[in-house]
């Protein structure tokens, strides 16, 4: 399962405080469902930003030992409401699971993964530098207003200027 191909409308709302009140319903959510099983779980995406205009979708990353072993964490989060609705092994044996309402992704990724920090340094840049983050908003709002196929062909056009953003909070490269 690599994930049904969907054509969506992107609509980038303004920044809302209750996009961190729904964050910490699901993390309850997901702790209690894996009950013990989780080793982190942090609102990571444009949501986890205040000030932020985003999708109003709550991205969460889930670590787990490995997110491989779908057996150990699957099933327990299907019986809380989510659906896996991506596979991919082939990127740091990501998972992405979704409840029926499609506003939460559950991206779940093996502890250790260098997605984790990525995703956790891009989040941290994006709330303290102010330039960066209207940068990004003003892409992700020009972006939004094509037409694209599916959520991924929109978020692989913000690519670039993710890897600007990127590239300062890693900061110069030392010799």
């Amino acid at each position: 399962m690599d994930g049904t191909r969907e054509h969506v409308d992107i609509v980038i709302a303004d920044y809302d405080p209750a996009w961190a009140l729904r964050f910490e319903r699901e993390r309850s959510r997901v702790g209690e469902a894996l009950a013990g099983k989780a080793l982190a779980i942090e609102h990571v995406g444009s949501t986890s930003v205040p000030g932020l205009a985003a999708k109003p979708i709550i991205d969460i990353c889930l670590v787990v030992a490995d997110s491989a072993d779908e057996d150990a964490y699957v099933p327990d989060l299907a019986r809380a409401g989510y659906e896996l609705r991506v596979r991919e092994p082939d990127w740091h044996e990501h998972r992405m699971l979704r409840p029926a309402s499609r506003d939460v992704h559950l991206h779940v990724f093996t502890a250790g993964s260098t997605e984790i920090d990525r995703m956790l340094l891009f989040r941290d840049r994006l709330r303290a530098d102010a330039g960066d983050r209207a940068r990004y908003e003003a892409a992700k709002r020009a972006l939004a207003a094509r037409d694209w196929p599916t959520m991924q062909d929109y978020a692989d056009a913000k690519s670039p200027v993710v890897g600007e953003i990127m590239a300062r909070a890693v900061g110069p490269a030392t010799a």
